[in-house]
This record gives structure tokens, sequence and C-alpha cells, in this order.
């Protein structure tokens, strides 16, 4: 017991080294699209159930017939992709996604300590913490880096209270519709930064090399309808 309690205290202190925010260790990227690129594969990973819905249903008991049919997703607790996609803006979609990841964070906090021989919730966290990561380094070069967070319809970021657990399978049942749903969610963003990838041109107008280069061709001056003057020559 002690020797478990002190795997998972390193484990935390290393965790806490490996995704200290990017203001501190100043590690972001500068290409839009490579971050683009990488959001898209993290969230690809997390949609994968094996992750962690499928080993939550074995220990709970739920993976069986009769029972594994009541683990759907809840409504209304994570934003459907139509309303993920009618974001406008950049920025405000990662707003929204950033504050959706913490209450994950959250909840898979609750669901380690309740089973904490499920080393997938570990797991997953990390993932979500290199996640957000990457999306602050991305905030960082899309324009407006100042500006607060606008209003959106795809959720508020905030869940709604679970289903009263009377019982213990109430806990179990409302504790794999939360997770059906994550990996719903997170195949939904990963839909997401797919067509953001499909149409590179807004994150490579918003990059520094493309922002340089574009000053770079007003500085040169144009010599389209002007005349060579030869030296000793007036112009007429």
């Amino acid at each position: 017991m002690q020797a478990q309690l002190t795997w998972r205290i390193l484990l935390s202190l290393v965790l806490r080294l490996l995704f200290l925010k990017p203001v501190a260790t100043g590690s972001c990227l500068s290409d839009a699209q490579e971050l683009i690129k990488q959001l898209q594969h993290q969230a690809d990973i997390m949609q994968d159930t094996s992750r962690l819905l499928d080993p939550y249903m074995r220990i709970q008991g739920l993976d069986v017939p009769g029972l594994k049919e009541y683990c759907q997703e809840r409504p209304g607790v994570f934003p459907k992709e139509n309303a993920l996609l009618g974001i406008g803006r950049r920025r405000s979609f990662l707003q929204t996604l950033n504050a959706k990841l913490g209450h994950i964070l959250h909840r898979l906090t609750t669901f380690q300590l309740e089973l904490p021989e499920v080393q997938d919730f570990v797991t997953a966290k990390m993932y979500i913490y290199g996640i957000r990561n990457n999306i602050y380094c991305l905030a960082q070069l899309l324009p407006g880096s100042s500006e607060t967070a606008e209003p959106t319809q795809a959720g508020s970021g905030v869940s709604p209270p679970p289903t009263p657990a009377s019982d213990t399978f109430q806990r179990k049942l409302e504790g794999c519709q939360f997770l059906r749903g994550y990996h719903r969610f997170m195949h939904s963003v990963g839909q997401v930064f797919h067509k953001w990838r499909e149409s590179p041109s807004r994150s490579r107008r918003h990059s520094p090399r493309w922002a340089l280069q574009k000053g770079a061709r007003k500085m040169q001056p144009s010599m389209r309808g002007k005349r060579l003057v030869t030296r000793g020559q007036l112009p007429r």
C-alpha cells in the first residue's frame, strides 16, 4: 500500500513537470498548422473507448448484455459536432474546448480517486494536459490574443448536474454515460481540427513567418509603370 502511494506521488510530480504552462517553459511551436495536426492526433487518440470506457465498464460489471445498453451518452453534457462546427471564430472554439477540458479533468480526478486501480485515468489526464498546452500555444498565433471570450451556443462549459445517485448501480451508470459522451466529444473535436487542416489558409495568415514575408513584400518598391532614367538624362 505504501509503495502504491509513493508511486502515485512520484507520478503526480512527473506530470506537473511535463505539462507546465508554456508561458513558463517557452516550449510553444510557431507553426500553427503543426499545432493543429498535433491537436487532431491527440483528439483522435482520446476518442478510443478502449482507453477509458471499456475498462471502466469491465471493472464496474457493466459490460454484460442487458446492462451495457444503458451506457449511452446523456444529452446536454457535451456539445454536439454541429454545435462545435458552428462556432465561427477559431479563438472562441479554443476557449470553449479549453473550458470543457477543465471540467473533464475534474471529473477524471474523481474517477481516479474512486478507482485507483485504473491507471487509464492517469494516462487520459496526461493527454488532456497536452491538448490544453497546444491550445494555449495555438491561441497565441491567432489575432486578438488579449480579447475576452465570446459567448457561444456550443455549451457553457458547465455540465448539468449528474443523475442523483440513489445507489451504487446508479453511480456506475452515470459514470459510464459520462465516459461515453467524453469519447464521442473527442471524436467531434478531432473532426473540427481535421476541417481546419483542410483549409489551412487562415492559420497560415496568422503565422509569424507569413507576417514577416508579407511585410517584406510591402517594403519592396514597385517598378510597374516606371521608366529607367539614364544618368544625365532628364525625363520629358
